[in-house]
């Protein structure tokens, strides 16, 4: 996104020297006739709350608010959206100004409240499927404008049906205990040494784009553990989010800048493309930044420490019995995958990617892999990337056999190399189990 400078001239006609009209009693327009004081204070206070939604508006698209609290083919913002998770099945609720259904009576102190504290209206503890363990860093100023944003839209009329919350975990005092031991409130510090592109950057990953929401692994209790951005299997869903700080999943220490401004804004760069959750958060939110704020994520994103190597599986023996095996999957691929792949996997820059060398697929987990044969895999569509190419669904068309040895020999052809795929990995993806 680019930046737009926007001049406004105001040309004033005053103190003509020579009038050529008679002189004679002079006609003063409304639009003439100067502002009262109060109407001069009254439109300055409506311009600056209109920058203000302007701002929130921005910052809500950022953090992929619409995407959490819109159901689909729902009303914006009116709720209803399924969170699965490990504690039970949550709805999001509706964030519009409806007074009986959604937010109407609150005030940006209620909403600060939730956003900084995560606490309700009436002081209740929220549940962390909210992740105001990151929105706890979005500053005041900046939640204000948030709340100014939604304040501007129509209310829906909309009551969503109940979470359904496991016992013991439906038993709300016992989140007094979970925040006690996982949840430290706090807006983000700036870190001294570092430039302000930098904290910027790490600002809008770790609070409002709330990144280690997906990217991390968590505990029975649905409380991140380990490294943070260190990846993990996105809750009540069959796909993985990879650690972004290990060189052999999706670190971009090793990337340019400019690739990684480019996965994040049109979700295809020439080293990845986004497919899955992703692509959707690429779509709805990330595509939106500026343009510095989007490099100013690169910047921090480039700059993670490489966090331990994490196993990508153990890969097999080249035995007679394996090579037999990848053999078929190579006869496979042949049929299905040369065309657009490539018979050395290296894809086609801009339009396919390259399977050689792909670190998505040699992953520890194939779940990601297995997922995009059973479904297709489709880019963004961004306005950058308006006609995305995909991959189309081979669930109707390969039987678990078959994606298991193709995907087999990917992770094994072209220097990959990856653990065997099993028929039954793929018969418990195609099934939803994760």
């Amino acid at each position: 996104m680019k930046h737009i400078a926007i001049a406004t001239v105001f040309a004033i006609f005053a103190g003509l020297g020579v009038l050529l009209a008679p002189l004679g009693p002079q006609v003063i327009s409304a639009e003439q006739m100067p502002a009262k004081t109060g109407d001069a204070e009254t439109s300055q206070a409506q311009q600056t709350q209109q920058t203000r939604q302007m701002r929130g508006a921005y910052l809500a698209q950022a953090g992929n608010c619409r995407g959490c609290h819109t159901a689909q083919g729902g009303l914006p913002y009116s709720g209803g959206h399924i969170l699965a998770t490990s504690i039970g099945i949550f709805v999001t609720p509706n964030i519009t100004l409806d007074q009986e259904t959604g937010i109407g009576l609150w005030d940006e102190e209620d909403f600060w409240r939730a956003m900084h504290h995560g606490k309700s209206r009436d002081g209740s503890p929220l549940y962390p499927a909210f992740p105001y363990t990151d929105y706890t860093k979005v500053t005041r100023e900046d939640t204000d404008a948030i709340f100014a944003y939604l304040k501007s839209l129509p209310p829906v009329e909309q009551r969503n049906p109940p979470h359904q919350i496991n016992f013991p975990f439906n038993f709300r005092p016992l989140l007094y205990l979970w925040r006690a031991l996982y949840f430290t409130e706090g807006v983000y510090q700036p870190d001294a040494v570092k430039s302000d592109e930098w904290n910027r950057g790490a600002y809008l990953v770790q609070g409002l784009g709330h990144c280690n929401a997906c990217h991390t692994t968590r505990n029975p209790l649905g409380a991140s553990q380990g490294d943070s951005l260190g990846g993990g299997q996105i809750m009540g869903s069959n796909w993985y989010a990879p650690s972004l700080t290990s060189l052999q999943e999706a670190s971009t220490v090793d990337w340019a800048l400019n690739d990684i401004v480019q996965i994040l804004t049109t979700g295809l760069s020439s080293r990845a493309v986004a497919t899955g959750p992703m692509a959707d958060v690429v779509s709805q939110s990330l595509q939106h930044l500026t343009a510095g704020d989007a490099h100013a994520m690169a910047v921090y994103l480039k700059s993670l420490p490489e966090s331990a190597p994490y196993s990508r599986g153990i890969a097999p023996e080249l035995t007679q019995e394996v090579d037999g095996l990848l053999q078929k999957g190579s006869e496979i691929y042949e049929t299905y995958c040369q065309d657009c792949h490539g018979e050395l996997g290296q894809g086609a820059p801009g339009v396919y990617p390259p399977l050689a060398g792909n670190r998505g697929i040699t992953l520890a987990s194939p779940i990601n892999a297995i997922r995009s044969i059973l479904h297709g895999g489709y880019a963004p569509v961004t306005a950058a990337n308006p006609r995305p190419y995909g991959m189309p669904p081979f669930a109707q068309v390969l039987r678990d056999e078959e994606i298991a040895l193709v995907l087999s020999y990917i992770r094994n052809a072209w220097g990959n190399r990856g653990s065997l795929v099993t028929a039954v990995q793929v018969d418990r993806s195609r099934k939803g189990v994760q």
